[in-house]
């Protein structure tokens, strides 16, 4: 019984883990941000892991980066435009911000 109950335990551990990684990703793809970026390479607009890595150590990111979710954006990974995003309020664009800026 003991080992099933350790077997269930790391089993709900594990899950815990990877859910948020998974819930983001998923908003991500509801919100219509995987039709131009990807997790680990360029599409039309830069990948996930590139845009952590610019941004990584600027204290400010997070709220510029929303705002950019939410308004669009110019000229900082070349010369097509992010559209704005309506869709995406400030609550969705700060948690997918915090997951996008934790990918390495």
């Amino acid at each position: 019984m003991k080992k099933i109950l350790s077997v269930i335990a790391c089993a709900a551990a594990g899950f815990a883990v990877t859910t948020p990684a998974l819930a983001d990703l998923q908003l991500a793809t509801a919100k219509n941000c995987m039709a131009c970026h990807a997790v680990d390479k360029k599409l039309v607009g830069p990948s996930f892991k590139d845009v952590a890595a610019k941004y990584a150590g600027q204290k400010d990111a997070s709220d510029k980066l929303a705002a950019k979710v939410m308004k669009g954006g110019a000229g900082v990974w070349g010369p097509v435009p992010m559209p704005a995003n309506p869709q995406v309020n400030a609550d969705e664009a700060k948690k997918l911000v915090t997951w996008i800026l934790a990918q390495k």
